[in-house]
């Protein structure tokens, strides 16, 4: 075997070695992705495909390279029902390009399902508890929730959003709303506040709205380097 072959296989061994409990990382994000039957299948992977590219562009890693320990880590979520939620990407420690990508690569090779109802209280509850099982002791804990409706199964969403606050966790916004087809129903209007109002919270939180598709992965990419920087949009946050 040549030598890319041993350097191909190197560099998929570092990306798969276990990590040890309390590894100290600057950030632990979760993506807790809406996929109820509301988000259509071609809105579902138009928001897959923002983070995966988001992460694709250096812009990423060179924010996460700005922090004092110059790693993150990630995990990607999907969450529906009450008692329906999944990890689809597990958590993956991100330093540098090839880490990146790595994540990146597994969340474009995951298969696709709907989901039902909308229990955006559930979703939450689901991250907070990824991030307290992690093996990552975070200097910061964000919790980033996209979706295009109001939550509306499950325990009340203020006493979820409280619980993660009360945990020292973030939680940021991606609310959806963008143009649809007569025949399907549109996200509600008023949504954006619904989420400044009863989603996002802790310091410095924030939320930036979907309008339109080609937003999916600028507000993505653009979310991202604020939660890695720790940046807030002025107007938008709530503590």
């Amino acid at each position: 075997m040549g030598r890319l072959g041993f350097g191909v296989i190197f560099a998929f061994l570092a990306l798969a070695r276990p990590v040890e409990a309390g590894t100290p990382v600057d950030l632990a994000l979760v993506f807790a992705v809406d996929v109820s039957l509301s988000m259509a299948e071609d809105e579902a992977k138009l928001q897959r495909h923002g983070y995966s590219a988001a992460l694709r562009d250096k812009r990423i890693v060179e924010s996460i390279r700005g922090g004092a320990l110059g790693r993150i880590a990630v995990t990607y979520i999907e969450w529906s029902a009450v008692n329906d939620q999944r990890v689809l990407v597990d958590w993956h420690v991100i330093s540098d390009e090839a880490s990146a990508d790595a994540f990146a690569d597994a969340l474009d090779k995951a298969p696709f399902k709907s989901g039902t109802t909308t229990s955006i209280s559930a979703g939450i509850d689901f991250a907070v508890r990824q991030i307290q099982n992690s093996p990552f002791s975070p200097t910061r804990k964000v919790i980033d929730v996209s979706g295009d409706g109001y939550s509306d199964y499950g325990r009340p969403i203020g006493e979820s959003r409280q619980a993660a606050i009360a945990a020292g966790i973030v939680i940021n916004g991606l609310p959806v709303m963008d143009k649809r087809p007569a025949w399907r129903e549109p996200a509600p209007a008023d949504l954006d506040h619904y989420y400044s109002d009863n989603v996002i919270g802790g310091p410095g939180s924030f939320y930036l709205v979907i309008r339109e598709p080609h937003d999916f992965d600028d507000a993505t990419l653009r979310k991202m380097i604020l939660e890695i920087a720790a940046r807030q949009v002025k107007g938008s946050g709530r503590g």
